[in-house]
């Protein structure tokens, strides 16, 4: 069993928090108060296709936060990475492993910063979630992962110990000794899904469905992973055909999270899924015009929907 404090009670934290404290951990949510409200009220509750999952778990907001824990699950949008960051530092001891699951890589740098390399470990979830009217978890797709490591790479005793904690919750968990190449690569993933769909104004299969579709979204893949190889963590050439295949799938109806925010006209992470990314790829010489498309077209979005355009 771990103590394990959760930053984020959305889509993504609420899940995992939630079978972690089912698996037998004991799991405390960091919240604001509004969404402490919503959860006193209704129970954290999982809405799956065929069941639906309620807890009543322990809440705190950044005032109430104190003792280290084992460890500290940071699920929050980049946009709020630094309050986080503020309000999680009194749950960090010597031996608290603190473990991000955002988008991209650029966060990795500020919790190295604010906390020590050696208190930060790497991770990359997978789960198609979203939060619905009520403030419910509605779980839409039954893949859930989670993969940790420590940055250096080394099978640490605190790796083992949270393993063993961990492994037990019902999604798919695995440790791995190239953490920073995982991350790398989902946010390959993500940039790529992200720029076709969002360029394209569609889903997967829709883009496939035309003519020069499927080469479109090739020629996408092919910029990111460029960038990813460049700065040290290329794509071997089986995964690299298997995401090839994911953006090009006839009939699919995927669409990636940062798409469904751009379409209900809400902010999204672009700067830190594109905006880094397209500048990491001018720092390495590497073009990638269709990538630099599609930070235009988000950030456009972004004003708008921030209400600071002109």
């Amino acid at each position: 069993m771990a103590r394990v404090l959760v930053v984020g009670a959305g889509a993504t934290g609420a899940f995992f928090g939630a079978r972690l404290a089912a698996a037998g951990n004991e799991v405390t949510f960091l919240v604001r108060p509004r969404r402490r409200d919503v959860l006193r009220s209704r129970g954290l509750r999982i809405i799956g296709p065929e069941h639906e999952e309620v807890l009543h778990p322990r809440l705190i907001t950044a005032d109430e936060v104190g003792g280290s824990h084992d460890a500290v699950l940071l699920s929050v949008k980049a946009a709020g990475l630094a309050a986080a960051m503020d309000d999680l530092a009194p749950a960090v001891g010597e031996r608290t492993a603190v473990i991000p699951f955002l988008n991209g890589i650029a966060h990795l740098d500020a919790l190295n910063r604010r906390f020590g390399p050696e208190r930060v470990l790497g991770g990359v979830v997978k789960v198609v979630t979203v939060v619905d009217g009520n403030g419910d978890i509605r779980r839409l797709a039954p893949p859930a992962s989670m993969v940790i490591g420590e940055q250096s790479g080394q099978d640490t005793e605190r790796l083992r110990l949270l393993a063993g904690a961990f492994a037990p919750a019902a999604f798919d968990f695995a440790t791995s000794g190239r953490i920073v190449d995982d991350m790398w690569h989902k946010w390959v993933f993500i940039a790529a899904v992200t720029a076709v769909t969002v360029l394209m104004r569609g889903s997967v299969g829709e883009i496939a469905a035309v003519p020069g579709g499927p080469e479109f979204a090739a020629a996408v893949v092919a910029e990111a992973a460029a960038v990813s190889a460049a700065a040290g963590h290329p794509l071997a050439g089986d995964a690299l055909a298997e995401l090839r295949a994911v953006v090009t799938q006839p009939g699919s109806p995927y669409v990636p999270s940062m798409y469904r925010d751009l379409s209900a006209g809400r902010p999204t992470e672009v700067e830190h899924v594109f905006g880094d990314l397209v500048a990491r790829a001018d720092a390495l010489g590497i073009g990638v015009p269709l990538l630099e498309l599609a930070t235009l077209n988000l950030r456009v979005h972004q004003n708008r929907a921030q209400g600071t355009g002109v």
